[in-house]
């Protein structure tokens, strides 16, 4: 999967669970909870929704490390 293709992607999980989000207003590099202002539980679904969707694990240990956009799209681009 094209690396355009995987942000859109995580980008529509993300809009899945905060409809409100304008995706041309997010920052690939910035930490994304504080962009959206996603609270654990909805960023623990926004993870979930990331695994069933694409069909990767994603273990709790690699949680802190997905912080920006970025980061979701090299660590899932990396295990597809």
């Amino acid at each position: 999967m094209e690396k355009q293709e995987l942000l859109a992607t995580v980008v529509s999980n993300l809009k899945s669970i905060a409809p409100e989000v304008d995706e041309n207003e997010l920052v690939v590099d910035r930490a994304l909870r504080e962009q959206v202002d996603l609270d654990s539980m909805d960023w623990l679904n926004f993870l979930i929704g990331l695994h069933r969707k694409l069909k990767v694990d994603i273990p709790e240990s690699d949680y802190a490390r997905l912080r920006t956009l970025n980061d979701l799209v090299e660590y899932l681009g990396a295990k597809l």
